[in-house]
Formats: structure tokens, C-alpha cells, sequence
């Protein structure tokens, strides 16, 4: 019939001995992350210094300079400024999550940047 369990699950959290991750640091992680992907795209583009400030506000969050962009895909600049306006919604959702107010409005000075440059740009779509 019933047999009972003899060994401990290895869905049981009791007496787990690995170290667990606070949601800040795992928001400050996420938000590392994307600000690194923007940090990415915005070297693509070539510009200085707003890659600058965005590297200033990686190495705060990890600790440690970023890692730069060195190479250049000739990818149209109408798209890098799309998904660079999208990585920086990305950071600024995380941002505005972690009250991180310094990230938040470099995120948000980002998204306005890109969307000005994309309106500029007459192959880009509208409603970017």
C-alpha cells in the first residue's frame, strides 16, 4: 500500500545551505543588465557621451567598469536607435521599481533621444 518517503524531496526548502539573493540586489542585477545591452547599442551608434554616463551607472550597480562595444555590425542606425529606445523602457521599468531615481532618468532621457533621433531619421516608422 503507502509506502512512506524515506528520502528528504528535493522540492523541500528546509534547511536549504545556498545563499538566496534579496529582490534588490536581483532588481540591481536586471537593471545592470539592460543598461549594459544600452550601453551596447548606444557605442554602436557612436555616442560618446551618452554611452559615458550610462558606463558610470553600470559600474555603480556592479561594482566593476563595463565591459565596452568594440565592434560595429552596420546594422542601419534607424534600427539601433529602435532597440536602444526599447532597452531603455527595459531599464526604466526596472528603475522605477528599485527607486533608483539616478538610473530612472537616464533611462528616460535615453527613450527621448532615441525617439527624437528615430523621428529625424525619414525611414524609420511612425509609432516607434
Amino acid at each position: 500500500m503507502y509506502e512512506p518517503i524515506r528520502a528528504k524531496s528535493v522540492h523541500s526548502m528546509a534547511g536549504a545551505d545556498f545563499p538566496h539573493r534579496s529582490r534588490e540586489e536581483e532588481l540591481d542585477i536586471q537593471l545592470a543588465g539592460h543598461l549594459s545591452a544600452l550601453l551596447a547599442v548606444t557605442d554602436e551608434l557612436g555616442l560618446g557621451t551618452a554611452a559615458d554616463r550610462i558606463a558610470v551607472q553600470v559600474a555603480r550597480l556592479r561594482g566593476a567598469p563595463p565591459a565596452r562595444h568594440a565592434g560595429h555590425r552596420r546594422e542601419a542606425p534607424a534600427a539601433l536607435h529602435r532597440r536602444a529606445h526599447t532597452l531603455a523602457g527595459r531599464a526604466l521599468v526596472v528603475a522605477a521599481s528599485r527607486a533608483d531615481t539616478a538610473a530612472a532618468i537616464l533611462a528616460a532621457e535615453r527613450m527621448d533621444a532615441h525617439t527624437a533621433a528615430a523621428s529625424a531619421d525619414p525611414v524609420t516608422p511612425a509609432g516607434l
